[in-house]
């Protein structure tokens, strides 16, 4: 399956949702849990599996469950899906005895088969260094340490495949700083690999022109277009087509930036569409620290980063020459187009832009939907629509135009 052996680990393994994390990172868990998220190479729950040699479940949100269910036996190891596994983290998980409860500070890390509720007596302080993600922005912050140790554990044992073009340049070591899995097609290119590792997924493409710099990841299936310009600690998911010149952002998987404009600091979800010469902005012309639409909080929060730019969650899309403010948020199943800045915050199901804007009807969005995937000849479920309509119903509230001038960050 990858590259390192796992370890053994003979229990059952459930990731959970923090209630205060996963508000936290809306608009991406609307769709998703916690562990669903994409950062590095792999999603969290990918690299639990990769360190577990099994596929763990999720307790989660009920409206989500059906599609990520819980698999629950006698003995229950609880781990929060927000956190990066390590090597030490996973051993002091390991030795966890029945009924207590890990925790670093105030964060609960995990509880083996719990019996009551925590208290001094069952609790025990984890020392080490965690990597949480638990702001949206972290997603991007934390990308390029997590795509380096992600490369290291699943190019391990392996053998890169080479690049024979003889017009495409590399600057790396094949298996050391870039790894090309099998059905990678790559011409006329430029890799430079030696300030971060490359990793092109199996039958993945690079097609004439592009110039990556790492660290950058590509997952299955993925392009890059002609021309483009990959600027770094860059993670592209499975399925999705990127051109244009994209820094520092991390695609989840089957969305699409196919054309020119920028995106910088930024995090699409799946099944997003930008349009060509869609333009992120990531810093504010007075270099002040930006702020994002907190969904927890119901305001504007200051993230401390002078460079943010796009949150965009599943399904969402934007027409042809879109400008993207700083610290813009979009949700789910958002409908934008049209001439100037939409509003920094932009409620699920939106349909419209700076001139105006209205609900995006569930109905017309689920065809829309099933449209999208159908060109990944992916077929939705009736679980991904059930989620879309709990979503549409949950998101109302936010929908109440007169009070979303508002929600404006300035």
């Amino acid at each position: 399956m990858f590259g390192i052996l796992p370890y053994f680990w003979p229990m059952n393994v459930i990731l959970f949702d923090d209630p205060v994390i996963r508000q936290d990172l809306l608009p991406f868990t609307f769709t998703r849990p916690v562990a669903g998220i994409r950062v590095g190479i792999m999603t969290l729950a990918e690299k639990w599996e990769h360190w577990l040699g099994f596929r763990p479940s999720y307790k989660t949100e009920d409206y989500l469950q059906p599609k990520f269910p819980a698999r629950s036996t006698s003995d229950n190891f609880l781990i929060n899906g927000a956190i990066c596994p390590d090597q030490a983290l996973v051993e002091a998980i390991k030795a966890l005895p029945g009924g207590y409860f890990l925790v670093k500070n105030d964060l609960l890390i995990a509880v083996r088969q719990p019996e009551g509720a925590m208290d001094t007596f069952n609790t025990i302080a984890y020392p080490g260094e965690l990597t949480v993600i638990d702001k949206t922005w972290k997603i991007f912050t934390e990308n390029d340490a997590q795509l380096r140790v992600d490369f290291t554990r699943i190019t391990a044992g392996k053998t890169s495949r080479q690049i024979d073009d003889k017009h495409t340049v590399v600057y790396g070591t094949y298996g050391e700083n870039i790894f090309v899995e099998e059905g990678v097609y790559v011409r006329a290119a430029i890799l430079n690999a030696e300030n971060g590792p490359i990793y092109l997924g199996k039958n993945s493409i690079v097609q004439e022109g592009a110039i990556i710099r790492g660290p950058f990841a590509m997952g299955e299936g993925s392009h890059i277009n002609m021309g483009a310009k990959i600027r770094g600690n860059v993670s592209i998911g499975p399925y999705s087509k990127v051109g244009g010149e994209v820094s520092t952002s991390v695609i989840f998987g089957y969305s699409n930036k196919a054309h020119d404009g920028f995106l910088g600091c930024s995090v699409l979800g799946e099944w997003c569409n930008l349009g060509a010469d869609t333009n992120t902005s990531n810093l504010k012309n007075n270099y002040d620290s930006v702020k994002l639409w907190s969904h927890r909080q119901e305001e504007f929060i200051d993230t401390g980063l002078q460079f943010c730019g796009l949150m965009m969650g599943d399904h969402s899309k934007c027409g042809i020459n879109t400008m993207f403010n700083t610290g813009t948020v979009v949700d789910v199943s958002a409908n934008l187009f049209g001439s100037g800045f939409p509003r920094n915050y932009i409620p699920s199901f939106t349909w419209g832009g700076p001139a105006g804007y209205a609900t995006y009807l569930l109905e017309k969005a689920l065809v829309t939907s099933e449209r999208c995937m159908a060109r990944r000849n992916v077929t939705p479920d009736r679980h991904d629509e059930d989620i879309l309509a709990h979503v549409y119903q949950m998101t109302m509230r936010d929908r109440a135009w007169e009070d979303v001038n508002e929600k404006t960050e300035h």
